[in-house]
């Protein structure tokens, strides 16, 4: 199939067979799957400029349809999203601003896959130890918490999210929906700043960090933080897709087709998420950062960057 914008050819079926996975990740997982998706179209021969501005728009398309059946199954804390968005959209642009120093510098690739390899490493590893440990606790015995839904999620780093949860910084705020009673205003907009810097800096729509975040510095139950990152991925992902698609990096078309399978894909990582508790879920997602690393990897050590 031939697209015109981005003057490449590419089988329609191979585009709807990558939406397909990275619909099923982010909806079961709650992240945009950059570290796939871009990798994948690249491979394909779209242009770097087109990979990172139509991947950016596929993802905004694929976690609305997994942010809304999320919303169905009430794992979406609107009242945190609505104080996030303000953090997303300011470390988003910090990023983007990061970008144009080091472009300017010529040294873009090294810091930029630098940093992701060593974030990358570190989310991947400590998601590994920390939901390792939880079940370990609660086959044990000596710790556990509530059910999959329940608002007191099971983490072996639960004393990490309380000594957040303490400090005492006004203004303050409840959030019931995830079963916080008070937590600083400043807390939340520092997570969603960081996600926001990372999504800017690295692309995509960062919610590799935010998700792990919201889970271990702020309390948040797994599939709630699952729910309310992917409507931050709309945020984040659209913000950046409106920015590029401003300087003719978006192929609509390619992102429309890829779309289709994210579709269906999105809707059954969502509903699966309802069959796992928050330490298995978090398990699983440990190793989908070592895929991301490697690219990083291979792209410095052959010269040719991954996207």
């Amino acid at each position: 199939m031939h697209f015109a914008i981005s003057n490449v050819d590419i089988s329609a079926v191979y585009l709807i067979v990558i939406g397909f996975l990275i619909g099923v990740l982010g909806g079961f997982f709650g992240v945009g799957g950059s570290f796939i998706a871009g990798p994948a179209l690249f491979a394909a021969g779209l242009p770097m400029n087109f990979v990172v501005g139509t991947d950016l728009t596929h993802i905004v398309g694929k976690s609305i349809v997994a942010a809304r059946k999320h919303g169905l199954l009430g794992n979406i804390d609107f009242r945190l999203a609505s104080i996030m968005v303000f953090g997303t959209i300011t470390g988003s642009e910090t990023g983007v601003q990061i970008i144009e120093v080091l472009k300017k510098r010529a040294e873009v690739n090294q810091v930029v896959g630098g940093v992701t390899i060593a974030v990358l490493l570190v989310m991947s590893a400590g998601m590994a130890i920390e939901s390792w440990k939880t079940l370990h606790m609660k086959r044990t015995g000596k710790g556990g918490g509530a059910p999959a839904h329940g608002k007191k999620d099971a983490s072996a780093f639960r004393g990490l999210s309380r000594w957040v949860q303490s400090i005492r910084l006004a203004p303050m705020v409840s959030l019931p929906n995830s079963g916080i009673a008070s937590i600083s205003l400043w807390a939340i907009l520092a997570v969603s700043y960081v996600g926001g810097v990372f999504s800017g800096f690295l692309g995509g729509g960062a919610g590799y960090i935010r998700m792990p975040s919201m889970v271990y510095l702020l309390g948040i139950p797994t599939h709630i933080a699952i729910g309310t990152d992917l409507f931050e991925v709309i945020i984040s992902a659209g913000y950046g897709a409106f920015r590029h698609a401003l300087k003719g990096n978006v192929d609509i078309l390619i992102a429309l087709v890829m779309n289709t399978g994210a579709a269906i894909g999105a809707q059954i990582g969502a509903t699966l998420t309802q069959y796992f508790a928050g330490p298995w879920i978090r398990l699983a997602f440990a190793p989908l950062p070592l895929i991301g690393a490697g690219l990083v990897v291979y792209g410095l050590v052959t010269n040719h960057p991954a996207p």
